[in-house]
């Protein structure tokens, strides 16, 4: 079955997570991608665990493996004149080039919207800087892992005794994706209607941002600006993750209103759950540290999964602190195909997460390894460009072109 996006055609200079990972949601769905590399400044994911067999290598990181399945790989120096007039060649054959370089690099290469426009006048350009094309602080370097502070995030995360928890990851690269994905839909559609191109100039700072209008409007009409609480919540408790029998089990529990309270002093049968200080949301959240502590000694004494089914049981919201092997043994995810197992050369058979959603009419999506770095060098070469085999050997001999096999 060919993917919804089947004959969109996309030139990819994008590296890290941001920009692959937008690019991945149109290769699964069918698009053709072209992942424009260069061996001798390597994507980071790249260099980046986890490793087949613990054996760093260009080929063998599962992390790169994981974002960018579905995608040929083009090994090109753009530092070479040879090699930009090659890459020049693929922006007319391109719909869409994407980026996610500090502003200013693709103008330096001549690759700037402007340039790719006198080219193929209806491209879609999209551009996902750190804080944006232009602006005061627009030539910031970094990774989501400081982009996470600066969005706001750090500052709300942990407790307030102790100092700002980073969230797990570069939190803002797993966000950006889903904005950009859908600009680049809606320029695809323009384009479709009008004949029109674009240049998306999307923030990976200011798409975070998204993700906490609830705090900024509290900021704004209240004057006060949320610190860290932890896993509390300014109006239910209990509300907090809770330990359960067995080594580093926990069970997440969020009562939101009286109602809920009374099942859940059913379930309970202890007499502190009818305390009658514990009846009334308010009362509750009165005496959180004390409400926490007794819960805890009941969640003990039970497995998360136990308590899960007990409390969802009867509506009131729970659910398992699933770990990584409990994610990869989810009849859930497993039923619609969630996580995929791919075989890449380089890195092995690794786990690929899927797309998220499932569409009726084209339910499997693509399925296909990353390239390895330089796998398709020749094939975009001699396929898509028809550049002859003498030429595409003497370029591989200079290092113009690369296959990093």
């Amino acid at each position: 079955m060919s993917g919804i996006l089947e004959g969109v055609r996309v030139l990819d200079f994008s590296w890290v997570i941001v920009g692959p990972r937008t690019v991945r949601y149109l290769s699964d769905q069918g698009a053709t991608v072209i992942k424009v590399e260069n061996a001798d400044h390597p994507c980071v994911l790249r260099q980046s665990p986890p490793y087949k067999d613990g054996k760093s290598g260009i080929n063998t990181s599962a992390y790169f493996a994981a974002q960018n399945p579905n995608k040929m790989s083009l090994g090109v120096d753009l530092a070479r004149a040879e090699g930009i007039e090659i890459v020049k060649r693929l922006v007319g054959w391109a719909d869409v080039v994407t980026e996610s370089f500090a502003p200013g690099v693709m103008e330096k290469l001549g690759l700037g919207y402007e340039d790719m426009k006198k080219i193929r006048p209806d491209i879609l350009f999209l551009r996902m800087n750190m804080l944006g094309a232009a602006g005061p602080r627009a030539s910031a370097r970094g990774y989501g892992f400081q982009l996470v502070g600066y969005s706001g995030f750090t500052d709300i995360t942990g407790w307030p005794d102790r100092v700002p928890a980073q969230p797990f990851g570069p939190y803002t690269d797993g966000i950006a994706p889903r904005f950009a994905a859908a600009a680049l839909l809606t320029g695809l559609i323009h384009r479709r209607r009008t004949g029109e191109g674009a240049c998306i100039d999307l923030s990976q700072h200011e798409s975070g941002i998204q993700f906490l209008i609830p705090i900024l409007l509290e900021r704004q009409i209240t004057g006060k600006a949320r610190g860290r609480v932890g896993n509390s919540h300014p109006s239910f408790s209990p509300h907090g993750v809770y330990p359960c029998q067995g080594k580093e089990r926990w069970v997440a529990i969020a009562i939101t209103n009286d109602e809920q309270w009374e099942k859940f002093a059913g379930v309970v049968g202890e007499e502190w759950a009818n305390d009658e200080q514990f009846s009334s949301s308010a009362g509750r959240k009165r005496n959180e540290e004390r409400i926490n502590d007794l819960v805890s000694r009941w969640t003990k004494k039970r497995t998360p999964e136990e308590i899960t089914e007990l409390l969802q049981r009867r509506g009131i919201p729970a659910g398992v602190v699933q770990n990584s092997q409990d994610l990869v043994r989810d009849p859930q995810l497993s039923l619609r195909e969630a996580i995929w197992y791919l075989d890449h050369e380089g890195a092995g058979r690794h786990a690929v997460y899927g797309q998220g959603f499932i569409l009726s009419e084209n339910p499997v999506p693509s399925k296909k390894a990353a390239p390895r770095l330089g796998e398709d060098t020749f094939y975009v070469c001699k396929e898509i460009l028809g550049m002859p085999d003498e030429e595409i050997a003497t370029l591989l001999g200079a290092g113009v072109l690369q296959m990093v096999l």
